[in-house]
């Protein structure tokens, strides 16, 4: 298959393509220049999206503005690239006849609805989502014009919602693997899924770390976490304990990953003992413990 995708100069668009590019045939597109980069171009670039679109069977689009941009850029900054070029790549998509898109998207966006005020919320798609930033609105209205597209025209539309997948100091991202973050390279992997699902519709699929939590366990992970995490996670308590790392106090939410198992085949390889033996193995990919976040 021949596979655009967008964003391939960051973090999460290099794994995409590294993955896509084993079984596919894969142009990358983006507009800072990287060694992923077979096109170089702005998303609201006309002649740009037009040459990078012509000859593709599938558009995967990772491209765009991220919460760390949230305060920096302007908020019309956001509106143009995650909204008005998603809607120029989409547009180019019909124009070519391309069939299949599958859209990056952030668990982020669910805002407010995922931290409700006496437990921690339990985030799976069926959730509203209520925005709080210009990141979540954004892509969020990014979303909206897939499913529109999807519902006028026939086309294989998936959204992949993904949860935090950053460098952190590395006890926050260990425990954040069990309810709240992901590796590039699972983020990855669900790209690859997604694109080989051949029906027509609009698919939503939360993808974050497997979590051992269950919906019931709602109220304690916010009043006294580390009794949750010694019944469901023992073995990373013992792992905090022999490296001296306190427990987290209070967890706010679990982005629910199960629909994604179950439809689309997929689920999480790297969890909290990878980010400690990234840690152990001086990755750039994990902060260490003393770093200020």
């Amino acid at each position: 298959m021949k596979v655009l995708v967008t964003g391939v100069s960051g973090r999460v668009g290099r794994a995409v393509f590294v993955r896509l590019s084993a079984r596919h045939e894969v142009r990358g597109f983006d507009r800072a220049p990287s060694s992923a980069v077979g096109l170089l171009g702005d998303l609201t670039d006309a002649d740009a999206v037009e040459r990078a679109a012509a000859g593709a069977n599938a558009i995967v689009h990772v491209g765009g503005l991220h919460a760390p941009h949230v305060g920096v850029v302007d908020d019309a900054e956001f509106d143009r690239v995650n909204v008005l070029g998603t809607r120029m790549l989409l547009a180019a998509a019909l124009r070519h006849g391309i069939r299949r898109f599958v859209y990056t998207s952030t668990t982020a966006l669910y805002g407010s609805a995922s931290t409700p005020p006496s437990a921690a919320g339990w985030v799976s798609e069926d959730l509203e989502p209520r925005p709080k930033t210009v990141y979540h609105r954004t892509k969020l209205a990014a979303e909206t014009l897939l499913r529109d597209a999807a519902n006028a025209h026939g086309l294989s539309v998936t959204i992949l919602r993904m949860s935090r997948c950053f460098p952190e100091p590395a006890p926050m991202m260990a425990s954040y693997r069990l309810h709240r973050g992901i590796d590039a390279r699972d983020v990855a992997r669900a790209h690859e899924l997604a694109l080989g699902m051949d029906t027509s519709g609009f698919r939503v699929f939360n993808i974050s770390g497997a979590t051992p939590f269950v919906a019931e366990d709602a109220p304690d992970l916010l009043r006294d976490a580390p009794s949750v995490l010694l019944r469901r996670a023992p073995e990373l308590v013992r792992a905090f304990e022999a490296r001296g790392w306190p427990l987290p106090a209070s967890i706010d939410r679990v982005y629910c990953p199960f629909k994604a198992e179950q439809e689309l085949g997929w689920r999480s390889s790297y969890g909290f003992t990878e980010v400690l033996k990234m840690l152990d193995e001086e990755s750039s990919e994990v902060l260490p413990p003393s770093a200020e976040f």
